[in-house]
């Protein structure tokens, strides 16, 4: 098992924010992003951060969007769509997000609309 999977996603939420805002991000627009993804609104997404809640179980608990095949690409020198661990290119499909808001993509395109 990959440590990621234990890891609260609390813990990493904060080098989100740091990373989109470092670029002229906001947290509503990754709140948005993760919000796409996963399903959670703000106050689920605010309960599992307060929880300390691992990425095993954030993800449990998601009800990933529809669309998320169309997330495709390297992050991390990873091709995300070549992932073969389900709850890795979950991570990975998160971290993909973050990373094409951080780079400046518009919101829209980002959440595949």
């Amino acid at each position: 098992m990959h440590r990621i999977f234990t890891t609260p996603v609390a813990d990493v939420w904060p080098a989100y924010v740091a990373k989109v805002e470092r670029k002229g991000r906001t947290v509503a627009e990754l709140r948005a992003v993760t919000t796409w993804l996963t399903g959670f609104d703000d106050a689920a997404l605010d309960a599992h951060l307060a929880a300390g809640t691992t990425f095993a179980d954030f993800f449990d608990d998601a009800r990933l969007n529809p669309d998320v095949h169309l997330v495709t690409g390297v992050v991390c020198g990873v091709r995300v769509e070549d992932v073969e661990d389900p709850l890795m290119r979950r991570i990975r499909y998160l971290d993909k997000l973050v990373d094409e808001l951080a780079r400046g993509k518009a919101l829209e395109r980002v959440l595949r609309s």
